[in-house]
């Protein structure tokens, strides 16, 4: 019975390290972004008029990145609890043979929609950036033939 139980709850934790290499991105994310900022916090002193203004507009766009990289770690910390708690509900299923079915596949399920949304924040961090990393149009030059 024991051996069921373990080979039951290997696919939650195949998730769980799934989780752990996200984490692992985002955090990595986010301390090359909160990098930038404090380059930018610097810099924002020392520039005026317009240097000044592209300074405030990208500190504003790294401040909405930290916001949603932080965010999309919450939920995916709370994805992997979700799915620890999944792994101890069917060994204590497995164990004391109770029958929590119901309550291994909610758990799952809670997991599985938190990683879901924490994904979406991702996406949406990763847009965010790629606006910021746009070329502003008068540097191309688009009027001009080459």
């Amino acid at each position: 019975m024991i051996v069921q139980t373990i080979q039951l709850a290997l696919t939650p934790v195949f998730v769980l390290v799934a989780i752990g290499n996200i984490l692992n991105i985002l955090s990595t994310r986010l301390g090359r972004v909160v990098d930038r900022a404090r380059i930018l916090q610097a810099l924002h002193e020392k520039t005026e008029g317009t240097d000044h203004d592209l300074v405030v507009r990208e500190i504003r766009i790294i401040d909405k990145r930290i916001t949603i990289i932080t965010q999309a770690i919450r939920i995916m910390v709370l994805s992997g609890l979700a799915i620890g708690s999944t792994v101890a509900v069917l060994f204590l299923e497995g164990l004391a043979s109770f029958d929590l079915h119901v309550l291994a596949a909610a758990t799952f399920l809670v997991s599985v929609v938190l990683l879901l949304y924490a994904l979406i924040l991702f996406l949406r961090e990763t847009q965010v950036a790629a606006e910021a990393l746009r070329i502003p149009r008068d540097y191309l030059e688009l009027d001009r033939e080459i």
